[in-house]
């Protein structure tokens, strides 16, 4: 399958040039200037990365990137700056940034930076959901969820790249109880982070203020029909 790439730069030469020298290199690549439509782009659509310009006009493509990382979302996002901006390359890699390339660049440098990236997503451990089982796995790694832990784990799985509020998945998991609270969401998160930090599963759940919970990284393959 081809890669699918987003470009977000306000400059049309710059994107125009992108597109064209990708596809040379076996890229679809999408040209997008605007900070806001490019968030809806990188949160609902399928693309295999991002190269996002550090000045998006009026807007930050470092926000840009921050608010992309903060949606869950996990596609290899490489930043461009001018020679005057490399004082932020640290703020964008901060932001969640995989790797920085400062403009004018050479095309090639560019292109093994990809896919430096893609070698990097193909070479994390893929971590397994067995329903049957009700085990997180990797070739070296198993661990034994209890049936809550698990399906905790696969609802926010099949909602990767959206934050569910507390009350959402108590509504899914819970509610059917009556004796439960709400509480007790963030009891089987704190349950889940203990198992998951003491391996490398490749992902990790994350706390969004005001939103709610969402897993980061490569996400777990099976059980996700």
């Amino acid at each position: 399958m081809t890669p699918r790439l987003l470009i977000v730069d306000d400059d049309p030469e710059i994107t125009s040039a992108l597109v064209r020298g990708l596809k040379l290199h076996g890229y679809e690549a999408l040209p997008e200037n605007r900070a806001d439509r490019a968030l809806t782009q990188l949160t609902t659509e399928a693309f295999s990365g991002a190269i996002v310009d550090v000045m998006l006009g009026a807007d930050s493509g470092i926000d840009l990137v921050r608010a992309v990382r903060a949606a869950g979302v996990t596609m290899p996002i490489l930043m461009l700056s001018a020679l005057s901006e490399v004082d932020q390359r640290a703020a964008g890699l901060a932001a969640g940034a995989d790797d920085y390339v400062v403009k004018p660049f050479q095309f090639d440098e560019l292109v093994a930076r990809l896919r430096v990236q893609e070698h990097r997503i193909k070479a994390a451990p893929s971590a397994r959901l067995d329903p049957t089982a009700r085990t997180l796995s990797t070739p070296e790694i198993t661990v034994t969820l209890t049936e809550r832990e698990y399906a905790l784990l696969d609802l926010l799985a099949r909602h990767a790249g959206t934050a569910l509020s507390r009350g959402q998945i108590f509504d899914t998991l819970w509610a059917g109880d009556g004796s439960s609270h709400e509480n007790v969401v963030n009891v089987y998160i704190g349950y889940l982070r203990k198992k998951l930090s003491d391996h490398d599963f490749g992902f990790e759940i994350k706390t969004l203020r005001n939103q709610g919970f969402c897993l980061s990284g490569q996400l777990p393959q099976a059980g996700i029909d």
